[in-house]
């Protein structure tokens, strides 16, 4: 007995770049040609399906080891739209669980969001919007990419901020694109520092797919201060990372919050661990590619994987 109410004091908090998880219906409104049954990707409701089924063997597997339970919070990247997160919470590995979300349409030229899923036993939203991140480039036209979601919500009792981002990638190289990362970063800090001077000491977490190293400059330079801890910082190696490119590991997948989840109090949160979700059967099982994500698709082949990127997730301990 003693040992399950040790785990029931601690709790996942989960994010997961799902890596293009579209429906298989043609929306006018997103460009989601590629990912249609007709399409040369050939996206059959099928092949939609399995996917659902193995994005939610991974979720209902994350932290289980250590927690007993799926994660409570998992911040989600790369969806279409809710149809979809509202299908893979109600699949059969995830459905127990009693999941909700919150979701907003985002302007991204992709036709792709962020979103939160939670368990509607452990948190309860009072809050939520979306925070667009605007971009333009050298002619004023804007760059319409995601917004990031901002959800006010209770804990166990204890009150807690969660940002979900997806920042724009480098598709146009790292060096090119670095600016719009930064403007994201100070997106976000602006509105940490605004709930901080409305509330006393706020509990915040800052998790996404930043598209930048914790040791880049978006994250350091405009994001971090000294009110708020990076655990990722410590798992990047050469060997390890959420998601890898052309043989080198990165960690754009991060859960970042403030410091006084170090507090030990009474009725509070405070921090355990983080770790990658890099669990064998996430991986490429063998040949050049051994031990990297296995992903739904490389280029327009399909291989059938869970997704490009790792999950990653803290561990809190809920002190009773």
């Amino acid at each position: 007995m003693e040992k399950n109410n040790t785990k029931q004091s601690y709790h996942t908090v989960a994010f997961y770049n799902l890596e293009n998880l579209f429906d298989t219906v043609d929306d006018e409104n997103v460009l989601d040609n590629d990912f249609l049954p007709e399409a040369d990707r050939n996206w059959t409701p099928k092949r939609y399906e399995k996917k659902l089924y193995k994005l939610s063997t991974a979720i209902a597997s994350l932290g289980t080891d250590e927690t007993g339970n799926a994660p409570v919070i998992i911040g989600v990247a790369e969806v279409e739209n809710k149809k979809v997160l509202t299908d893979l919470v109600h699949s059969e590995k995830l459905r127990a669980f009693d999941y909700d979300i919150v979701h907003y349409d985002s302007p991204d030229e992709r036709g792709i969001d962020v979103g939160l899923v939670y368990q509607k036993g452990h948190f309860q939203v009072i809050h939520s919007e979306s925070i667009p991140i605007l971009l333009y480039n050298e002619e004023g036209v804007r760059d319409y990419t995601r917004d990031t979601l901002y959800v006010k919500g209770v804990m166990h009792g204890e009150d807690i901020h969660v940002f979900v981002n997806h920042w724009s990638s480098r598709r146009d190289g790292s060096a090119e694109t670095a600016h719009k990362r930064i403007e994201a970063a100070q997106v976000v800090r602006k509105k940490i520092e605004t709930i901080q001077d409305t509330e006393f000491d706020p509990h915040i977490i800052v998790m996404g797919d930043f598209n930048d190293n914790p040791t880049d400059d978006s994250i350091q330079k405009h994001l971090m201060r000294a009110d708020l801890y990076n655990p990722m910082e410590k798992l990047l190696t050469i060997y390890k990372g959420s998601l890898n490119y052309r043989g080198e590991w990165n960690l754009f997948d991060q859960i970042i919050f403030s410091t006084n989840f170090f507090n030990y109090k009474k009725g509070t949160h405070s921090f355990a661990s983080a770790d990658i979700f890099d669990d064998h059967f996430l991986t490429n099982w063998k040949g050049r590619y051994e031990g990297t994500p296995f992903r739904t698709y490389s280029g327009r082949k399909y291989l059938g994987g869970y997704s490009d990127h790792f999950p990653v997730y803290i561990k809190l301990k809920f002190n009773q």
